[in-house]
């Protein structure tokens, strides 16, 4: 039988991290963190390249725990008036082979004490890429809105119309997208069961069409 990742050791941690997110407690349990994360996430990442693969020659599972496919515990503390120092949750991206950063088109596995889902499509892009994404709208509505199909898009919208669209279009609220994400809840038994990464390829591939078109606005390969 394979063996599990993620247990309920997994949550409990990242639940009393929430209730204790401060240095002096992650210290004193930080073995707790390697032993229920980090080195989890390491293993997982490594046994989910062949099913990313499967989906995409142009997605990569990276096991570096620096600069890898895992993010960092620690937050970035320059830009916010929230400064506590640790993220509640564990973060996996498997980012497009030609993206510089976490606003490339990918997918990702989110784990976190008060829900975990999966995630595909692109967050945050520059300036260019979402023009390209909200032209590639304009110039074929109905390949949009089968991309999408039944997934459920999270993510922020402007309040206005963005400059040079029409406020009028249809898709005027998909135009005014500052994300493309689709998304997809995991459960707890799911995500502390051996067959995660069999489940977690499932809900990537219900993603395939919507990131097909992204990569296609974007100038990438899927």
């Amino acid at each position: 039988m394979a063996s599990k990742y993620f247990t309920n050791a997994t949550f409990t941690f990242l639940s009393d991290l929430t209730a204790h997110n401060n240095r002096d407690w992650f210290q004193q349990n930080k073995h707790r963190y390697e032993d229920y994360l980090k080195e989890p996430a390491i293993r997982f990442i490594i046994d989910f390249g062949p099913h990313l693969k499967a989906i995409s020659e142009h997605f990569r599972a990276d096991p570096r725990p620096v600069g890898g496919s895992m993010f960092r515990i620690y937050r970035d503390l320059r830009f916010t008036r929230d400064k506590t120092p640790y993220k509640t949750h564990l973060g996996i991206q498997f980012r497009h082979d030609q993206g510089r950063n976490a606003h490339a088109p990918g997918f990702y596995l989110h784990l976190e004490a008060s829900g975990s889902f999966a995630g595909a499509g692109v967050w945050r892009p520059d300036a260019a890429s979402l023009k390209r994404v909200r032209e590639a709208i304009i110039e074929d509505p109905r390949a949009y809105e089968r991309a999408v199909g039944a997934n459920t898009l999270e993510g922020d919208r402007l309040k206005r119309m963005p400059r040079g669209f029409d406020s009028g279009h249809p898709l005027a609220e998909d135009l005014k997208r500052r994300d493309f994400v689709a998304v997809a809840p995991i459960s707890r038994r799911t995500a502390t069961s051996s067959d995660l990464p069999q489940e977690l390829a499932a809900a990537f591939k219900d993603s395939m069409p919507l990131m097909k078109f992204l990569c296609r606005a974007i100038g990438v390969p899927f």
